[in-house]
């Protein structure tokens, strides 16, 4: 039966790409889909057929993505946590616009979307959580590497494991409370004890948007949650690659694609190291930044784009050096091209030990991201013959697997019960 949905991303491209491909496969089938996001995406939501319902303005989503801490190893996260807790009363507050006593929506969100949760326990709607990447379950049998910093906690026993977590998700709650907190008693909710650990992942379900060999399921999931798949959209039906770089991709053999991320405006360094390594690894390369002051001057050799749908451009390179955002990951491995990786912050580092134990691609943490390193990394990319045909052998299995089938299985139980 038709339903009203609501889909609360938050977050950069990255984040939202993935609902924009929920509500894709969602307003084929004839439900009446809406997306709150920044007015930046809104354009792109409304090109797509769905509803757009503006959350904040430009000014404010370039003002978190461009704070120097934003992309920090250790403050970043906890910056990004502070601004979704003191959001949960605005984020409420356009829920209940939408509330219809005779019609409740289906809201699908992100566990950093405290005020979707708050708005559930107010109205009673259903709420199914999106999980994006396999890190945000402290989890004991896969656990995840949340900082090269704490890589010893993979050696460690599961009951050190246990204490561990408890004392991050403290420290995540210690982030968001006071927001979550705040709103709670605004709309005469009892507030949680700690939002991260109570209200990270609602009682009517969830969907995991990774495969199962990606990050495999886990006894401390909550019951209802199921992996999805990748979800690989990228504009792909709305952006075509631009001639200037067709002309440059035919012009010689495939390149190697260096990219930051789409939100990452700090990326002057990467790009410096990117290309001094391709001068003396004698590599085409193509450099993706909407930031185009991040970049040093380039030789004929290498190619600036300001965006690409990677779905079309990643087939058509040797090989890609890339930030570790699961977004760019996953498009890699369907691409079938080996991937170095260079993270940064938040699950980047997770996503990078994942492709390693994979063994189809590396990664170079930053105080290891020099000339001088990355150049036999990218000779090492690009000869090895093992390697490579592992990557196939991925994306043909990645290819095989059916997402989107498997999101409609995950949440036709609500649609069952839309009244």
């Amino acid at each position: 039966m038709p339903r009203r949905i609501l889909l609360l991303p938050i977050g950069s491209s990255g984040d939202v790409n993935p609902f924009l491909w929920i509500g894709r496969q969602l307003h084929a089938r004839g439900h009446e889909v809406t997306v709150v996001a920044n007015p930046v995406f809104g354009e792109t939501i409304r090109a797509l057929g769905l509803r757009h319902l503006p959350f904040g303005d430009e000014a404010e989503y370039h003002a978190l993505l461009d704070h120097p801490d934003v992309w920090h190893p250790l403050k970043g996260p906890p910056l990004v946590l502070r601004f979704a807790g003191d959001v949960t009363q605005r984020y409420f507050d356009l829920i209940a616009t939408e509330i219809r006593a005779d019609d409740p929506p289906l809201v699908l969100a992100p566990a950093t979307a405290f005020g979707a949760r708050l708005a559930r326990e107010k109205f009673g709607f259903p709420l199914v959580s999106v999980h994006l990447q396999p890190c945000i379950f402290l989890t004991v049998g896969d656990t995840p590497l949340v900082s090269r910093l704490f890589g010893w906690l993979q050696k460690i026993p599961p009951w050190a494991k246990r204490a561990f977590f408890a004392f991050i998700r403290a420290r995540i709650g210690a982030e968001v409370n006071p927001g979550v907190r705040q709103a709670c008693r605004a709309v005469g909710i009892p507030p949680p004890k700690n939002a991260f650990r109570e209200w990270w992942q609602s009682p009517d379900g969830g969907v995991c948007l990774w495969p199962e060999w990606f990050g495999p399921p886990q006894p401390e999931w909550a019951p209802g949650v199921v992996n999805v798949g990748f979800p690989l959209y990228d504009l792909a039906d709305q952006i075509a690659l631009a001639p200037a770089l067709e002309a440059f991709l035919a012009a010689g053999p495939p390149p190697v694609l260096f990219t930051p991320g789409t939100a990452m405006a700090q990326g002057a360094e990467f790009f410096a190291t990117a290309l001094a390594a391709c001068r003396r690894a004698k590599v085409r390369a193509i450099f993706a930044t909407k930031f185009p002051a991040t970049l040093p001057a380039l030789p004929p050799e290498i190619f600036h784009v300001a965006y690409a749908p990677f779905s079309a451009l990643l087939p058509r390179c040797a090989a890609i050096v890339h930030h570790g955002g699961i977004g760019t990951t996953s498009q890699a491995l369907a691409a079938g091209i080996p991937q170095l990786i260079r993270p940064f912050s938040h699950d980047q580092p997770d996503n990078a030990a994942r492709v390693r134990r994979l063994e189809v691609g590396e990664c170079l943490w930053p105080n290891q991201f020099t000339a001088e390193n990355l150049t036999p990394a990218l000779a090492n990319l690009l000869t090895d013959e093992a390697r490579r045909h592992r990557c196939a052998a991925m994306a043909d299995r990645l290819h095989a697997e059916r997402p989107a089938d498997r999101l409609l299985t995950a949440l036709e139980p609500h649609f069952r019960d839309s009244r």
